[in-house]
């Protein structure tokens, strides 16, 4: 059988890895928003919250496929 859990289990309560991954995401999408924000970086896109969800897409699927067990 396979070892790692489809769920994982936080003081309880079960927790899908996609919520986990993306909550992850979206907080590493937000950090580098937020420095490219800084060092104004975000005046060369056209539309800077597209990148924002672009970037929070990308997150997402790196972390859930190298980092979180599905």
């Amino acid at each position: 059988m396979n070892a790692v859990p489809s769920e994982l289990d936080v003081g309880g309560v079960f927790l899908p890895p996609l919520l986990i991954a993306s909550l992850l995401g979206l907080g590493m999408a937000w950090a580098s928003a937020h420095l490219l924000n800084r060092f104004r970086l975000s005046r060369w896109f056209a539309y800077p919250p597209s990148v924002f969800v672009a970037l929070a897409v990308l997150y997402t699927i790196v972390i859930g496929t190298f980092v979180v067990p599905i």
